[in-house]
């Protein structure tokens, strides 16, 4: 039958999960970091995926597909649940929300000496810091993920000092903050960009905001991108 579905654009798609994670249905899935239709017979047609895409990389299309089938929905959504519930292991939503535990091994250490934040600026966060700030004027511009800090121990030393920060999460805020990067780098004199973002897909949405904001930006500026592992290492 011909009927409106869903259709999803992987050259569009940050793999933040969002969608997966709206869609009542189970019928979005996370495959290799990308969200894909898992079965036409999942999909409802309603929708509720679109406005939490935070890339507009999901649109409808009227095809041929398969009708909507609530019963194999049912069977579907109540065997994804209980793999949810046996098993962290076995999560099949967005990888950055699986669950896990680390045991960090206590080391006796001398009490340290008080340490100074290394934070630049206020506001720090993209959304909200203003685009022609004094403070961007011969700035050095670090863009990480809320994540990155809670993370990875030296945060402060390591990539803030010296720096101005901005974070954000594209998978929280479900906003592309490519626009204002790019703003913000043609507004003002940045001497260069580093991204701090996490391993899990999610944190891909800011280095492709970075990157496009860069490229919009028309300036040639060193860059680099730092991935931080969920337990907190530096990964080449």
């Amino acid at each position: 039958m011909i009927r409106k579905i869903i259709q999803i654009d992987e050259e569009k798609c940050n793999g933040c999960g969002a969608c997966a994670d709206a869609c009542h249905e189970g019928a979005i899935g996370m495959v290799n970091g990308k969200a894909k239709l898992l079965r036409d017979d999942y999909c409802d047609g309603l929708g509720d995926c679109l406005p939490t895409c935070p890339t507009g990389a999901i649109s409808f299309v009227e095809r041929e597909a398969a009708a909507y089938d609530e019963k194999a929905v049912q069977e579907h959504m109540q065997k994804k649940n209980a793999q949810t519930i046996t098993s962290a292991g076995s999560h099949t939503g967005c990888p950055g929300s699986r669950m896990q535990q680390f045991k960090r091994q206590e080391t006796a250490s001398p009490i340290p000496a008080q340490v100074n934040s290394q934070l630049g600026q206020w506001p720090c966060q993209i959304k909200l810091v203003p685009v022609s700030a004094p403070y961007f004027n011969g700035a050095k511009l670090l863009i990480a993920a809320d994540c990155s800090a809670y993370a990875y121990a030296r945060m402060h030393d390591d990539f803030m000092r010296g720096k101005i920060t901005l974070i954000g999460c594209p998978k929280l805020d479900s906003i592309d903050y490519s626009e204002k990067l790019t703003q913000i780098i043609q507004s003002n004199d940045i001497q260069s960009v580093t991204v701090v973002r996490m391993e899990v897909p999610c944190c891909g949405g800011l280095e492709m905001a970075a990157k496009k904001a860069l490229q919009a930006s028309g300036k040639f500026i060193p860059w680099q991108v730092v991935t931080i592992s969920v337990d907190g290492r530096i990964l080449e």
